[in-house]
């Protein structure tokens, strides 16, 4: 079952932003499982959201790349906002 997982992260840039995606995703393309990425301002902050093929996928990614990546260096300045959910509709155009 496909996982969403979306981060906020009060007072952050794109610059920010920029600097994980560069330690934490591949040069191409997208992290094992990930089907769908989508980033960008929003009030307050920086909001990135995520579609993974399963929950295990998105905590492999989480626990073995991100959190090992962290500190990155000009990356996020706050402790992220986390939210996820079991997909149970997902459509596309």
């Amino acid at each position: 079952m496909a996982y969403l997982l979306v981060h906020f992260w009060p007072e952050a840039t794109e610059e920010n932003y920029r600097a994980e995606i560069a330690a934490v995703h591949p040069k191409e393309g997208l992290p094992i499982g990930q089907q769908y990425h989508v980033a960008g301002p929003s009030e307050g902050g920086f909001l990135i959201a995520a579609v993974w093929d399963s929950k295990e996928h998105m905590e492999t990614f989480v626990q073995e790349i991100l959190l090992p990546a962290q500190p990155v260096v000009g990356g996020f300045p706050n402790p992220v906002v986390e939210r996820t959910a079991e997909v149970f509709n997902q459509q596309s155009a």
